[in-house]
């Protein structure tokens, strides 16, 4: 009976006690939780002009029977703002040492710096405060200061107020009365230090990332909260270097230069050369669109779960190579002594071809910056594909052996601005890697990255029509031809056409050439363009109107070059784009027998001349032909 009576008791003692901590603990988190939000409205309604004042390391200036005890001053006080006395010294002053307003000897005397309400409010960590603490010297003071607004700009940061940041820059650093005789506050106020937390922000997200993303991908994906704040991270970094670019556009400052620079990549102008010290600015950029392509591929888990059509790499690549193979096939021959740029080798690369070699292209201006290093600190070990391109150039890799080799050599090379042509190829990619199996176990995959990245309708359609070209079977070409009406348009690739003529469906070339809005001669087009458009015309005996068609041409490009060159260079180029059209035409009709209806046709002295020579170029190569007799016949008209 007294035993059990004792266990109530001890068992009533220690539920009390557990209340009691539990009471202790709500309240502790109450206060933590009050001073956290109190910091963060601080930091957010603060006038940014104070933000360096806030920042500075102030030391105690007690004077007259108190020595100056030189210790940081933590608080401010509430009768003039001033940070001149540390908390004991404040107790035994009347006046302020700075503007000797006097100290109210009742209520609260101090309250917080902000930088101090933030340490206190665990926003920033006291241990990397205590580092700066014992530095006296002038340059490392500087650096204590210049610490300490980074780590208010941190915070900023990591609470969704970047635009403090942004705001900063165009009402501090562009306010030419923001001056102030203090040499580090001064310092503070120079946009350098903006741009210098850019990249040191920047280097300790690297630091963060390599390190999650040679993870495995369910280790990744246990790091995705991480990842995600990075991303964020990222993203408003981007915005801050956009407002530091714009505010400074038009400044010849080299300290911007890189700015102005890695501006240009962000709004789409080709760039040509970037300083070494804007390539961790520049690349800022590609690894925020890595990161998102990442965050996405966790999401999937990396498409394990989703089976690949191909059984294997290597017979995957096997068929790429059989379809690069009938490529070339189905080539068509060039023009007589007359190469144009669609066909030849050019003529013969697959859509997947042209568009990993143009992302190459831009890509060019990393390589002579020398940042490979950089590049390669984020890719994943051990991916052939990586080596490949190294090799044999972007064309070379694919296609790609693992998900995140695509994600690799996508997003982590090439410039910023081809994100939608990187779009494009990933689509391409997982159409090759999955477009054979049912559509229930694979499209809402595509439907996903559709809605992830806000990719048009018509731009699934034309990555996937892309694929169907490349691909050799007749499924595919079928699959193509069904989906050409949603995607032909104005801005239709024109390679589309070439494709349909070369796999002999001339009609659909035809109709993508009418749709496209290109095909009536009155709009200059390139001569690869006027080429196949030719040819699309014979194809289909439209011999009259392939006629008319490169007579209207020629036309329009004679009268572009007489309105804005008169140069002799200008006239023979004229004169071979002219002789180019007309061989080509001559060469159709030859090949499909229409020699007697070709001669027919009212040619002009200049086209007759060029009509001459293929005509009797042919006859001398075969003179059992009939082309002999029918050059007589047209010599006679």
């Amino acid at each position: 009976m007294f035993m059990s009576s004792y266990i109530e008791q001890q068992t009533l003692y220690v539920c009390c006690l557990e209340v009691g901590a539990a009471a202790h603990f709500a309240e502790s988190h109450v206060l933590l939780w009050g001073n956290f939000q109190g910091a963060l409205e601080h930091l957010a309604s603060i006038d940014l002009i104070e933000l360096c004042n806030e920042a500075k390391v102030e030391h105690c200036r007690a004077t007259r029977d108190l020595r100056s005890c030189g210790r940081n001053v933590q608080s401010v006080l509430n009768s003039c703002g001033h940070a001149s006395l540390c908390e004991e010294c404040s107790q035994r002053c009347d006046i302020c040492p700075f503007c000797r307003v006097p100290i109210p000897k009742n209520g609260s005397r101090l309250r917080l710096r902000l930088y101090y309400e933030c340490i206190e409010a665990g926003l920033i960590s006291k241990r990397y405060d205590d580092r700066f603490q014992e530095k006296d010297d002038g340059d490392r003071q500087q650096t204590a200061d210049v610490q300490r607004l980074y780590s208010l700009f941190d915070v900023a940061m990591e609470n969704n107020l970047v635009s403090l940041i942004c705001h900063y820059i165009t009402d501090v650093c562009m306010d030419e009365s923001a001056v102030s005789s203090d040499p580090v506050v001064a310092f503070l106020l120079d946009e350098v230090v903006v741009k210098d937390w850019c990249k040191r922000t920047f280097k300790i997200i690297l630091t963060e990332l390599q390190g999650i993303y040679s993870l495995t991908v369910l280790k990744m994906k246990d790091r995705m909260s991480s990842l995600l704040k990075s991303s964020v991270k990222l993203a408003g970094i981007s915005n801050v270097l956009e407002v530091l670019e714009s505010s400074f556009k038009g400044s010849f400052s080299a300290h911007f230069k890189d700015l102005h620079h890695l501006q240009e990549s962000v709004s789409k102008t080709k760039q040509v050369s970037v300083s070494y010290d804007s390539v961790p600015l520049l690349l800022s950029v590609l690894w925020c669109k890595h990161m998102e392509m990442i965050l996405w591929c966790l999401k999937h888990q990396f498409l394990e779960n989703i089976r690949s059509w191909h059984s294997n790499f290597t017979s995957w690549r096997s068929i790429v190579r059989e379809r690069k193979s009938a490529a070339i096939k189905r080539s068509w021959p060039d023009s007589i002594n007359h190469p144009v740029e669609s066909t030849g080798p050019g003529g013969s690369t697959l859509f997947i071809e042209d568009a990993l070699s143009n992302i190459d292209v831009e890509q060019e201006y990393t390589r002579e910056t020398g940042d490979e290093s950089e590049i390669a600190s984020l890719q994943k070990e051990g991916g052939s594909s990586f080596f490949r391109s190294k090799i044999e150039g972007m064309a070379g890799c694919y296609p790609f052996e693992h998900l995140r080799d695509a994600i690799d050599i996508l997003f982590l090379r090439g410039s910023s601005d081809m994100v939608v042509a990187k779009h494009a190829i990933f689509l391409y990619y997982l159409y090759d890697r999955h477009w054979p199996l049912p559509d229930e176990k694979w499209r809402y995959v595509i439907d996903d990255f559709a809605a992830t990245f806000s990719i048009t309708r018509h731009s699934l359609l034309e990555s996937l029509t892309f694929y169907l070209l490349d691909n050799n079977t007749d499924e595919a070409m079928q699959e193509a031809c069904r989906l050409l009406p949603e995607i032909s348009g104005p801005t239709t690739h024109p390679k589309v056409s070439q494709v349909l003529l070369e796999r002999e469906n001339p009609d659909a070339a035809l109709m993508v050439l009418r749709w496209s809005g290109r095909d009536g001669g009155a709009q200059l087009v390139s001569l690869g363009e006027a080429v196949t458009a030719v040819r699309v015309r014979v194809e289909c005996g439209l011999l009259t109107e392939a006629f008319m068609y490169q007579r209207m041409l020629c036309t329009k490009v004679k009268e572009k070059k007489l309105r804005h060159e008169s140069s002799r260079d200008s006239s023979v180029e004229l004169k071979e784009e002219g002789q180019t059209l007309v061989t080509e035409l001559c060469c159709l009709c030859i090949r499909r027998n229409l020699v007697d209806r070709m001669i027919e046709l009212p040619w002009n002295s200049d086209e007759e001349k060029h009509l001459h020579k293929c005509l009797l170029d042919f006859a001398t190569d075969d003179p059992s032909s009939t082309i002999g007799s029918l050059l007589v016949v047209f010599y006679l008209q």
